[in-house]
């Protein structure tokens, strides 16, 4: 029998919170010998977080796409974790939710593998990420931001550079009345934090021996799950797929441990409607950077509220990260036969106007709208 157990760290946070980030800037500070590998589950079908992760010191990336926490990832979290154990046997794994998953749902299941591992798998923390500039607008809009602040072990307050000392006083204050007794921890910029403040927390949340023992029956833990699903946070956000040189079969056939992982699609993110139709022609032209930017410029950040995936620029192939108004590009020098288009890019935001706003986007850059 191995002689420790592998502690499990949980990140959540709305999108474009900076989730992505974080986690990158806790490697360096480990030991070199420390063996991390990252789970992560992304909107759509493009795995553009993954592939920066997979640039860096982690041991592995394993990554679940296109779905919510509730309707895909708990269904194949636990084979997942498992496989982690088993061809791994890492010193930490860490699970990057993606921006509507609820921490219940997700904790009950790692601590459902707690049991039956013999707390091998153990759940060291909830962690949660929030952006200080955007919290207030999007927290109007999702009330799985407001449970994310609610039920954590940390809440790691990024981007509070970017407001005022007032503003921040102002979130803080509202933070503590969501949650007063977590602790609440400034990101330093790129330097993220220190990773004693997130690692080794021993989490008290959702143990199972704290639950009302009349749960432990399978009707009413079936009852109390599907309460807790009902919230239906996956609804809050609609995910579309611009390309041009793709086609559409291209950017689905690369979903993680199956794609959507069941088999009623219509509880996903991400639209399936009719795509086939839609496939963008073959064309690796580069982008005109003006026309992305004057396009990424045009967004609403109260509609649109994440852009990231691959676009090519007469520099060379790119991944953007877009979020309420500030963008990013990453140079990607990566030859491969999947990335031989111009764009690939999917746009995530309010559910029912969305579309409306990608579209948009998608004639500034001469892309097509496959969903």
């Amino acid at each position: 029998m191995p002689s420790k157990n592998i502690p499990i760290t949980v990140f959540i946070g709305f999108l474009g919170a900076g989730k992505t980030s974080i986690i990158l800037s806790l490697l360096p500070r480990l030991p070199k010998d420390y063996k991390v590998v990252l789970l992560k589950n992304e909107f759509g079908d493009v795995e553009v977080d993954s592939q920066l992760a997979k640039q860096s010191s982690l041991a592995a990336v394993s990554e679940i796409l296109n779905g919510c926490m509730c309707c895909v990832l708990v269904g194949q979290m636990k084979n997942a974790l498992l496989e982690i154990r088993e061809k791994y046997r890492p010193d930490r794994i860490i699970i990057e939710c993606s921006g509507s998953a609820f921490p219940a749902t997700l904790a009950f299941q790692i601590r459902e593998l707690e049991r039956e591992t013999a707390n091998d798998l153990e759940l060291d923390a909830i962690v949660t990420v929030i952006d200080a500039e955007n919290f207030a607008g999007y927290e109007d809009n999702s009330p799985t931001a407001k449970m994310q602040a609610s039920y954590t072990d940390v809440i790691l307050i990024n981007k509070w550079e970017h407001i005022s000392e007032r503003q921040l006083d102002i979130l803080i204050d509202h933070l503590n009345t969501l949650n007063d007794t977590t602790p609440k921890i400034k990101c330093q910029g790129r330097a993220g934090v220190d990773p004693a403040l997130v690692f080794g927390l021993d989490s008290t949340l959702f143990r199972l021996e704290d639950r009302d023992p009349s749960a432990e029956s399978a009707e009413s833990a079936e009852s109390a799950e599907s309460a807790v699903v009902d919230v239906r946070h996956h609804d809050e956000v609609e995910t579309v797929t611009l390309l041009r040189g793709y086609s559409a079969a291209d950017a689905s056939a690369q979903h993680g441990h199956g794609g959507c992982g069941h088999a009623d699609h219509a509880h996903c993110d991400h639209s399936h409607e009719d795509t086939k139709a839609q496939d963008a022609p073959t064309d690796d032209v580069p982008v005109v950077e003006e026309d992305l930017i004057s396009g990424l410029s045009s967004l609403s950040k109260e509609i649109v509220w994440r852009v990231k995936g691959f676009v090519r620029l007469e520099r060379g192939l790119h991944i953007l990260n877009w979020a309420f108004g500030r963008h990013e590009l990453t140079p990607f020098d990566d030859p491969a036969e999947e990335h031989k288009g111009s764009v690939k890019l999917t746009v995530m935001g309010e559910r029912g106007e969305v579309k409306r706003a990608a579209r948009r986007l998608a004639e500034r850059i001469g892309a097509q709208v496959t969903a």
